[in-house]
């Protein structure tokens, strides 16, 4: 009898979601960033994977697998096992801008993957270089674009970056001509900014405030709705006529594919605890991030729309991955 009873109890605690979701973690935990370190995605992982170790007892570590704009990475994710210990910190050209440029991928991030959440967001900002386009403000630039002989060049960190279609899409919505030099990343985009090689650049807001705080460039448009509490005299997106232009360069969580829905309930609980930490969160806004914390299913629609909306952009702009 005491055999039985043991046996039902265990096939319980297999049946049951509450019980098994209570055994994550039940070992070390590792976020896969499909990027180098010193990335926004890695940096992000990096505190999402500190306060979760403390919180919850158990190691959390962050993997750098950089490579082919974050393919690589995000395979070793893939086939991983559906347990929780494996995750996956990676943004939106992962999630999104991939699907748009790359007809060959090989896999499907809205099927491949388990969508946990949308982390955090933050605008890019279009910052020209004023000793090779001495403009004021956008009006003057897109004039300046518009001029015979002018350089109309812009760095990103990379092909299918947020900063390299973003200022795809710039240039579609303006009418303007403009040539992307892509870098290896945010630091080689911005100093070829610097060094006048091009005359501007859309980067992510937090990574630029030094140089704009400096008066190496100078910000004319931050890519929102509103106006940003650490530019407030710079306009934003929709009230410079420019709605479409509304960007914003995001980071989402997920894992494997074939995640149960309590583990990932479970998961998604320890990170928005994580990103609401008051430690966390200020560090996160000190670098231009709003906390999102957005729950999977809003993920999911908000992801399909990103996706939809890459793709009329690569397509308008016969943007290749080459």
């Amino acid at each position: 009898m005491t055999v039985r009873i043991a046996r039902r109890a265990a096939l319980l605690c297999l049946a049951s979601p509450a019980l098994a979701q209570e055994a994550w973690p039940a070992r070390g935990v590792t976020i896969i960033v499909p990027f180098a370190p010193g990335s926004s995605s890695d940096i992000i992982g990096r505190s999402l994977a500190q306060h979760m170790q403390h919180a919850l007892e158990k190691p959390f570590a962050v993997e750098n697998r950089p490579g082919a704009s974050g393919i690589i990475g995000t395979q070793h994710v893939v086939r991983a096992a559906p347990d929780g210990h494996t995750l996956m910190h990676a943004p939106l050209s992962v999630w999104a801008i991939n699907v748009a440029l790359r007809p060959n991928l090989p896999y499907d991030p809205t099927r491949d993957l388990t969508r946990i959440m949308q982390t955090v967001r933050t605008p890019n900002v279009l910052v020209v270089n004023p000793a090779v386009a001495p403009v004021a403000n956008l009006a003057e630039f897109i004039a300046w674009l518009k001029r015979p002989g002018n350089n109309g060049a812009y760095s990103s960190s990379g092909i299918g970056s947020s900063d390299h279609t973003t200022g795809a899409l710039f240039s579609q919505v303006t009418g303007t001509d403009s040539t992307h030099v892509p870098f290896t990343g945010g630091g080689p985009a911005t100093a070829a900014l610097l060094a006048g090689n091009v005359p501007f650049s859309f980067q992510n807001l937090g990574s630029i405030m030094p140089q704009i705080r400096d008066g190496r460039v100078r910000a004319l448009l931050v890519t929102s709705e509103a106006r940003h509490p650490l530019l407030p005299e710079v306009p934003h997106a929709t009230e410079a006529g420019l709605p479409e232009l509304v960007v914003y360069s995001w980071q989402a969580l997920g894992g494997p594919p074939g995640m149960a829905a309590p583990l990932v309930a479970r998961v998604h609980e320890a990170a928005t605890a994580a990103l609401r930490a008051p430690a966390t969160l200020a560090r996160l806004e000190d670098l231009g991030f709003e906390v999102v914390a957005s729950q999977p299913e809003v993920f999911a629609r908000f992801q399909a729309q990103e996706i939809a909306r890459w793709q009329r952009v690569v397509r308008q702009g016969n943007i290749r991955p080459e």
